[in-house]
């Protein structure tokens, strides 16, 4: 007896261990980092703080006015919502994989009531019979051996954790379209005023000049030079006024609801680029950050985590599969019995299948799978060189940009000089109208090119936040972790 119990304890582990099976599933090795292990000098140096990954976007844009499109498109963006949805599509497939391990037990219970006339019984009467069964039963139930179901449920739960990755870089950007859009609705009405109030300048340019013309003090080449500036700057005005209008039109687009009184009025209370709070530095950290805390880097190295369990489930189609089918219950010709002593009921049918001859299915949808997996790998390393390049572009252009911006806004100043000069000179009767007319169409270009190039700055900021990986979170915490 003693024995019998030892061979028994050995037994069930042994059994536990085959109902388990093995996997077949390769050991995954992340691919070498496909890029430079730092930026290139040309970003100089990066500043010390939180990771830009670890700065909530409320902490990033502080513009109210900025926060509340933000949060009415996260509510609202279609793109944004397909995205989610097609993570809950993902998430439920992988419990329908993952289902797959587990037997389905069912309970049946029936009733049968059979009347054969005499003529067609064998007693040469007729025949009444009833029958009432109840049982449960496994059907079907996959032996799992060599892990093809758990290799196809780990793809599917791979390909899970990639949909979620991609919803989370949709929402980054997204904030980073509404935040890009924004900033540009205001440099182009910052344009359209500074194009207004050009216009209503030159139209009383014009008039004086015509007056002064009718006296025989200019000529009618002085008029035709100050209608020129005022037709150049008129022409500004109906640019920018669409501009505007469109990009009003690309807000309401990207915030997928019509934008609510109150948040109109604060943004019609931001007086331009300059009344808009500044957006702070991003610390770039390492390139092998990008790694885990880019969402798209992120899905792209659970596709090919997906890929790679895909190789084991197509490994385990060349091994023989076991299915188990089986039912207990009781039954009896009478309802009063069927409960009753020596009325039960059983079936255990198992059944193997060995693959023979598959005309070579196996080995082509195993070449396939590792084909897939070699193909997943490229796009992982070209999704993190594409991080690397824009990263790199960001930073390299932040310290530029700073520097353009002060070069513009010194030629501002100096255009102005130069336009109030011009004007001194012209009412002293020294120079002609040409110079003021040169002067002012070099005021005006230089400011709305200082605006663009703000913009430009502004929007630098942003793709900097974006590419590396802020947003996903809408307010930073002291202990912020990759999502």
């Amino acid at each position: 007896m003693r024995h019998s119990k030892m061979r028994h304890s050995k037994a069930v582990p042994l059994l536990l261990s085959l109902l388990s099976g093995c996997s077949l599933i390769p050991t995954y090795q992340r691919p070498a980092l496909p890029v430079a292990a730092q930026w290139p000098e040309a970003a100089g140096p990066t500043s010390s703080g939180p990771a830009g990954a670890d700065i909530g976007w409320r902490n990033f844009y502080t513009d109210p006015a900025l926060q509340g499109l933000i949060a009415l498109s996260l509510a609202n963006n279609r793109d944004l919502r397909v995205a989610v949805l097609d993570v809950a599509q993902a998430q439920a497939q992988y419990r329908l994989d993952r289902a797959s391990l587990f037997p389905d037990v069912e309970a049946s219970g029936e009733y049968e009531d059979t009347t054969t006339p005499a003529d067609l019984s064998a007693s040469g009467s007729t025949a009444h019979f009833q029958e009432y069964s109840l049982g449960v039963g496994a059907v079907s139930w996959e032996i799992d051996l060599f892990g093809k179901i758990r290799s196809q449920a780990t793809a599917a739960r791979e390909s899970y954790l990639s949909d979620a990755n991609t919803a989370l870089s949709t929402q980054i950007s997204l904030i980073a379209q509404v935040s890009s859009e924004y900033y540009t609705w205001l440099a182009d009405r910052e344009s359209l005023q500074i194009a207004s109030s050009t216009v209503v300048a030159q139209q009383s340019s014009v008039r004086l000049t015509q007056m002064s013309a009718s006296q025989g003090i200019d000529t009618a080449l002085d008029v035709a030079q100050a209608q020129t500036t005022l037709y150049s700057a008129e022409a500004s005005v109906a640019q920018y006024t669409r501009q505007v209008a469109q990009d009003m039109d690309e807000l309401v687009l990207l915030a997928g609801a019509s934008l609510p009184a109150p948040l109109l009025q604060q943004m019609n209370a931001v007086a331009g680029l300059e009344a808009s709070p500044a957006l702070p530095d991003v610390p770039a950290g390492l390139p092998s950050d990008l790694l885990e805390r880019r969402p798209d880097v992120r899905a792209a190295e659970h596709t090919l985590l997906a890929a790679n369990a895909d190789v084991g489930a197509a490994r385990a189609a060349f091994f023989p599969s076991i299915s188990l089918t089986a039912s207990g219950g009781t039954a009896s010709s009478g309802l009063s019995n069927l409960f009753g002593a020596g009325q039960g009921s059983w079936l255990f049918e198992p059944s193997i299948t060995v693959p023979i001859f598959t005309a070579g299915q196996n080995i082509a949808n195993l070449d396939i799978a590792k084909i897939e997996k070699r193909i997943e790998i490229a796009d992982y390393e070209k999704a993190i060189q594409s991080a690397f390049h824009d990263a790199a572009d960001a930073l390299n252009a932040r310290g530029t940009y700073v520097a353009q911006v002060q070069a513009e806004q010194n030629l501002v100043d100096a255009d102005n000089r130069y336009y109030q000069l011009a004007t001194m000179r012209l009412n002293a009767g020294t120079d002609t109208y040409l110079d003021v007319y040169i002067a002012e169409n070099a005021l005006l270009n230089a400011r709305l090119t200082l605006v663009s190039l703000k913009l430009a700055a502004q929007q630098n900021s942003i793709t900097l936040y974006k590419v590396l990986g802020g947003g996903w979170q809408e307010a930073s915490s002291p202990a912020s972790a990759a999502p």
